[in-house]
């Protein structure tokens, strides 16, 4: 029979909490290509999520960690993490937002009615097809 030493998740945590270097070191220096690598296992990825449907694991594992488990989570890793993601993300947010903008910029809208006119939903309409089309080509 294998013996399991305790203390692990103490031993994971002291050590994992140390190794921030050791992290960056090998993201600056991966054994492979991480998108050449992570685009050749998209089949494996497709049976994985067929699996995971047919299992309905999605559902199990929100069952399992529950509102409590999320919400505690959110607030002890999010909320400080919130901030500096935010910031760090200012130019990719612009980026990719910017075509989405220009696509709202260059729609015509029909005419505006009176407010509370139904036929002003095709104002909304107009935008919306249009950001469609511009998502999905």
């Amino acid at each position: 029979m294998a013996r399991i030493r305790p203390g692990g998740s103490e031993r994971w945590n002291k050590n994992a909490s140390m190794s921030s270097d050791t992290y960056e070191a090998g993201i600056n220096s991966p054994r492979r290509d991480w998108a050449q690598s992570t685009a050749a296992a998209e089949t494996n990825f497709q049976i994985g999520i067929q699996n995971a449907i047919s299992k309905k694991s999605f559902g199990a594992g929100v069952r399992k960690a529950g509102s409590e488990k999320w919400k505690s989570k959110a607030i002890q890793v999010g909320k400080q993490r919130f901030v500096q993601g935010v910031q760090g993300a200012e130019s990719q947010y612009a980026s990719g937002v910017a075509p989405f903008l220009s696509t709202i910029e260059a729609t015509t809208l029909p005419p505006r009615f009176p407010k509370g006119d139904p036929r002003n939903l095709e104002r909304v309409k107009a935008i919306s097809e249009a950001l469609r089309k511009k998502k999905t080509g």
